[in-house]
């Protein structure tokens, strides 16, 4: 069983440990670097300049490490195809001061007399560029700077052509990505760059003559690291998929056959008809003769008419011949 004095002094040990470690995160600076300038420290160096990527879309803050009083703070901002931008605050006046600062994103983390640090809010492509916090004192200046580089990821893509090229694309990443294979095969790399600072880079590689079936794209960037894996189509198999299609390329040829026959036999029939009605004969009296001896020849009355003809002519001259003697 527990002791209801030991449980107090347990839960009273425990409050007082967050307490302890809530003031220490508080009172520690949130600079990068974790440095900041008393008037008591003179070894400060003048000058410090700190390199910090950083992925789009994050939030900064950049602080300007002093303690000082009676200062003009001055952030001084240059961008890429901008004019430069000037945030300063003098603190015997409590007075800010901008100057072609255009950007809404880039403002104090709060009020200067409060806080000196500079706040991005959400970086941007844009926001790739050099801030300098300038500290002037009676003694002299100092000067505390970041380089700001914007980091993009880049837009892994990875598929297998009609010819059976792989293809392998990190598109608009900043800075560039580094493109490699597994296993290697016979490549080329290309890289196009975009007016925002991005770059894409395509690689296409082919393994004929390999007994590979599967590779693997790896591209490499300062945001992270991807691989992609695709199953490599034998050439079997892409003679079965075009063979596929030959059914319907000999359906479409018999048709094509069976509409000429058609055509054809259309075309015949039409030329038949003209011919025809071309070569009907007007019918002459002429022509019409040796039909009608041909009747008369083969018709019985025809016969008997040309008899009875035939024995009065003869009578006739038989009549002659007498009268004459």
């Amino acid at each position: 069983m527990l002791c209801p004095w030991r449980t107090a002094n347990l839960g009273l040990l425990l409050i007082l440990t967050v307490f302890l470690v809530t003031d220490f995160l508080a009172s520690s600076s949130s600079c990068m670097d974790g440095t900041q300038i008393t008037q008591n420290n003179s070894a400060f160096p003048t000058e410090v300049n700190i390199s910090w990527p950083i992925l789009m879309g994050k939030n900064a803050v950049l602080c300007c490490p002093i303690t000082l009083k009676y200062l003009i703070i001055t952030w001084e901002i240059i961008l890429k195809d901008q004019p430069s931008c000037k945030k300063a605050y003098k603190k015997e006046t409590n007075e800010t001061k901008e100057t072609n600062c255009t950007d809404e994103r880039i403002t104090w983390v709060s009020r200067p007399d409060q806080n000196l640090d500079l706040q991005i809010r959400p970086v941007a492509i844009t926001h790739d560029g050099y801030y300098r916090c300038i500290m002037g004192a009676p003694g002299g200046n100092f000067y505390h700077g970041y380089h700001l580089e914007v980091l993009v990821t880049p837009e892994v893509t990875l598929f297998q052509s009609r010819n059976g090229t792989v293809v392998c694309k990190a598109v608009a990443g900043k800075p560039a990505a580094q493109i490699s294979w597994i296993p290697e095969g016979d490549c080329v790399t290309e890289q196009k760059c975009w007016d925002n600072g991005t770059v894409t880079v395509k690689s296409a590689c082919h393994w004929e003559g390999h007994n590979v079936s599967t590779v693997t794209c790896r591209v490499s960037h300062l945001t992270g690291n991807r691989s992609l894996d695709i199953e490599l189509l034998p050439v079997a198999g892409a003679k079965k998929s075009a063979k596929l299609y030959i059914p319907y390329i000999i359906l479409a040829i018999i048709l094509i056959i069976v509409g000429f026959i058609f055509l054809l036999k259309i075309s015949g029939c039409r030329k038949y008809k003209w011919n025809k009605t071309e070569a009907t004969p007007v019918v002459e009296e002429d022509e019409m003769q040796p039909y009608a001896s041909y009747t008369e020849k083969n018709n019985p009355l025809y016969d008997t008419t040309n008899k009875v003809k035939v024995s009065q002519a003869l009578q006739s001259e038989a009549g002659t011949s007498l009268h004459a003697l």
